[in-house]
């Protein structure tokens, strides 16, 4: 058995499933200064529904560190940066508490090209002590290639400093691109202790019920880490709403279909793209507050427009306004939502009728229309609202260069013409959705439990970046940091790839991924270092994976109960 949990700014769904079918479903509004409260409220249902049978595996999704970033409720860290010639990190608007510039250099190649200084290390230090800052992420530029500067850097400030919380560029994501790194090690260090304290209450309560299941957290692209190693990287876990969402209409749609994920919540509106069966990616990782980060993630946007958003009418036209101030007005909320002209339309039997009339009728006063037309008009404006979103969204997933090659295999310039509707809202308006988008609108069972689904049934993934120097007998590998020397000669790229892949297999096995899951090469490229008109070695830049999706025993089960 399986449990999803999937915790969002306005509800907190839940489902057990077993065998290919959901067991039991919850859907209660999450209580934004009490997460830990609403997951408990969605997952002893799911324990009294089985009944004390084994829970295989629970996952989880989780809005904490997305919350923490969007209010500014994170933790003041110190930015140390070793950036050497060639750019000007003035020129970048870096969130730190407090950041400061140190002289060395690394080259591409990983070789010192200019040595520290120790005078400026210790000023820095000072001046950082002189501020009460107990945080400090050092990133330096190429640290992915030698982390030399950074260790040096770091053991001076342990050292001398030993109250003080470090943590380095390379700990946390070795792909190139210094100013991406240097943020997402900043949000690393700034989200850590508070996500820290959240998984220790979640084992403790696990604990109290005697739980023994593995838990698992899923990550914005769609893949999912074992709970204890997510310690190390909580930036990672941003965006797992929608990555939910997205992993959900995966699991209830057909395999291999190409559709517009729209996931409307009560405070917004996610959408994201499934070409072929496989989620588009972020080709330039994460956007967090205007800054990009090293954070693999789904192309996904989030737009302000939900359920329960504000009504209102201003100099005699109606707004929808992208504020909630709580539930809508038919479930108890102070203002008149979108939900409450479902509610009148017919179009939901949530909440009371009397109220959702009550509250159409009160803004129809200000447009001279009675409550049923408000409602019809609050609807064709939200409906609007979301095919412009939808159709502004592909403006920017037409330029990832994977959109670009699925164009290119389809032999034609065409879009998807599937909108899945899924999340409270969604089903409600899909139909209409489609009607102005002129094309299908689907909501599959299970739809407003979806991020659930989704969160449940995603697989553990790995993905490997490898960086050979054959002249200098080294390697690298993006993800973890690791820099060591060959342990034989790499002397063809196809050595090169069964290198990357047995170590891929090795770092599953830490995670718990069987032997037998598929493998993937995504990129492999060679390049000849050439002195003296001559070749004295290559570089090689490999990268294998074992890819995101839904469980393959899922599909399995779902297709056997259709065909019976």
């Amino acid at each position: 058995m399986l449990i999803g949990l999937d915790v969002g700014g306005t509800y907190t769904d839940a489902v057990l499933i077993d065998h290919g079918k959901v067991i039991e479903k919850i859907k209660i509004p999450t209580k934004p200064e009490g997460l830990l409260e609403s997951l408990l409220s969605a997952l002893d249902p799911l324990l009294q529904a089985a009944g004390g049978r084994e829970i295989q595996r629970i996952v989880l999704s989780t809005t904490l560190i997305t919350n923490l970033i969007a209010t500014n409720t994170v933790d003041p860290v110190a930015l140390v940066l070793i950036p050497g010639p060639g750019l000007n990190p003035g020129s970048y608007k870096f969130k730190a508490t407090q950041s400061y510039i140190l002289s060395g250099a690394i080259d591409y190649r990983g070789r010192e090209i200019e040595p520290l200084k120790e005078n400026e290390i210790k000023a820095c230090l000072e001046a950082i002590k002189k501020e009460g800052i107990k945080r400090v992420a050092i990133v330096g530029k190429f640290s992915q290639r030698n982390n030399s500067h950074e260790q040096a850097v770091a053991s001076y400030f342990a050292s001398h400093a030993p109250e003080l919380q470090i943590i380095m560029g390379h700990q946390v994501t070795g792909r190139l691109n210094f100013p991406r790194r240097a943020v997402t090690t900043l949000l690393t260090l700034a989200t850590r202790e508070k996500f820290e304290n959240f998984y220790m209450q979640v084992l403790q309560v696990l604990k109290e019920r005697g739980i023994t299941a593995p838990l698992y957290i899923l990550k914005a692209d769609g893949g999912t880490l074992p709970f204890t190693q997510s310690l190390t990287k909580p930036v990672e876990t941003i965006f797992s709403g929608p990555a939910a969402s997205t992993l959900g209409v995966l699991a209830l749609t057909p395999k291999g279909q190409t559709s517009v994920v729209l996931d409307i919540g009560g405070t917004t509106t996610d959408l994201a793209l499934i070409l072929s069966g496989k989620p588009l990616l972020a080709s330039r990782g994460a956007k967090i507050n205007n800054d990009y980060t090293q954070v693999r993630a789904f192309a996904t946007k989030s737009v302000a427009l939900g359920g329960d958003s504000i009504l209102r009418v201003n100099n005699n036209s109606l707004e929808i306004l992208p504020q909630r101030e709580g539930p809508a007005y038919c479930l108890g909320g102070p203002q008149p939502t979108p939900t409450d002209a479902m509610r009148v339309a017919g179009l939901t039997e949530i909440g009371d009728e009397r109220r959702a009339y009550e509250c159409m009728k009160r803004l129809g006063a200000g447009l001279n229309l009675s409550p049923k037309d408000t409602a019809d008009l609050v609807l064709k404006q939200m409906v609007k609202k979301i095919a412009q979103e939808i159709d502004d969204m592909f403006l920017s997933w037409e330029q990832e260069p994977v959109y670009r090659i699925w164009e290119i295999l389809q032999k034609q310039k065409i879009r998807p013409q599937n909108v899945v509707g899924i999340g409270g809202a969604a089903p409600a308006v899909l139909s209409l959705l489609g009607e102005e988008m002129g094309c299908r609108a689907l909501a599959p069972p299970h739809a407003e439990v979806a991020n659930a689904i989704g969160a449940a049934l995603a697989k553990v993934n790995l993905r490997l970046s490898f960086h050979f120097d054959t002249e200098r007998n080294f390697y690298f590998i993006e993800e973890n940091g690791v820099q060591e020397k060959l342990p034989i000669p790499i002397l063809s790229e196809d050595q090169a790839k069964d290198f990357c892949f047995t170590r891929l297999r090795q770092e599953g096995q830490k995670l718990g991924i069987s032997s037998d899951e598929e493998l993937e090469l995504v990129y492999s490229e060679v390049f000849n270092m050439v002195r003296g008109w001559r070749t004295t070695g290559k570089l090689y830049d490999i990268c294998v994976q074992f890819p995101t999706g839904i469980m393959e025993n899922w599909l399995e089960e779902r297709k056997d109960q259709s065909a019976e």
